[in-house]
């Protein structure tokens, strides 16, 4: 499996209403160095249909700008539909929205 495959196959893990942090697909893909990687995967992503990248934000919880299929706009507004909440700084609670897959820990930075 590819260092993509990978972190494509986390990213089609996160459940619909939640999000994860590039720090903590990398470090579910195999390794926490990894977020520039998991943002060059995610632009690249080969079926934005099917991978749910919009589900993917920093480690503050905002979207990004360079949102790869249509801007910041287009990712909230995706994320919207699925429940999700932005605080009034623009930000999602990672606490309220964040994905905690079962068997794995998180220090508070990886999330």
């Amino acid at each position: 499996m590819t260092v993509f495959e990978k972190i494509y196959s986390v990213v089609c893990r996160i459940p619909e209403g939640k999000v994860a942090t590039y720090g903590q697909v990398a470090a579910l893909a195999g390794n926490s160095r990894w977020s520039r990687v998991v943002g060059y995967a995610l632009h690249r992503n080969p079926t934005p249909g099917k991978i749910p990248c919009h589900r993917v934000v920093n480690r503050e919880g905002r979207t990004t700008a360079s949102f790869a299929f249509g801007g910041e706009a287009v990712q909230k507004g995706l994320l919207e539909k699925e429940g999700i909440k932005f605080g009034k700084d623009g930000c999602i609670d990672l606490r309220l929205y964040g994905w905690r897959p079962q068997g794995f820990d998180f220090e508070e930075n990886d999330l």
